[in-house]
């Protein structure tokens, strides 16, 4: 693995791999496909900003662990990097995670543990990372299942199946979760290509 001379990486696992936004003109350079820490992950939660479709989030009562991407950041501080992602997710800023020297932000310990060793190992100076919650259970009054899951994408209709069908077909390969094996063999799900 080549080692990065410094800098803050930003991971990525979901839409921002092919759709950076307004963070385009804060990064430098491509993606750098599989070369971050693996990290839990599931499409268990509901996004508005997606149409109310399922999205993928760190998850680690229902996911699996899956490789990140990486691109730089053009920033050295790491509260720039951290404004740009929020910016761009039009989250808040405590659901932003970041590890940088001593800073381990973040909604799980174990998370921010496993990207600092992979800083360190790898030469950045930080990173920092979408972190946002699973939600399916605050939006269905009920757990995330993956029967739970298919049960719901079938409930939507119209430009909503078709943003979580795009969200989901487009998200990178390797985000290769257990929902989205579930819907690799369903035929209904795959009558929507």
């Amino acid at each position: 693995m080549q080692v990065a001379l410094g800098g803050i990486a930003i991971l990525g696992w979901g839409s921002l791999i092919w759709d950076l936004e307004i963070l385009a003109p804060h990064t430098r350079g491509d993606w750098l496909m599989e070369r971050g820490p693996k990290l839990p992950m599931e499409f268990s939660r509901i996004s508005p900003k997606r149409k109310m479709g399922l999205v993928v989030c760190l998850d680690p009562e229902h996911g699996v662990d899956c490789p990140t991407h990486v691109i730089r950041s053009d920033k050295t501080a790491i509260s720039d990097a951290i404004n740009d992602l929020a910016a761009r997710e039009r989250a808040p800023l405590d659901l932003i995670g970041a590890v940088h020297g001593d800073l381990r932000k973040g909604r799980m310990p174990q998370v921010c543990e496993r990207v600092a060793d992979w800083c360190a190992q790898n030469g950045w100076d930080g990173a920092v990372w979408t972190d946002l919650e699973p939600n399916f259970r605050a939006h269905t009054g009920t757990d995330f299942t993956l029967a739970r899951g298919l049960e719901y994408l079938k409930t939507l209709e119209g430009e909503n199946l078709a943003e979580a069908h795009a969200y989901i077909t487009n998200a990178p390969q390797q985000t290769a979760t257990p929902m989205r094996h579930l819907l690799e063999n369903d035929p209904w799900w795959q009558s929507l290509a």
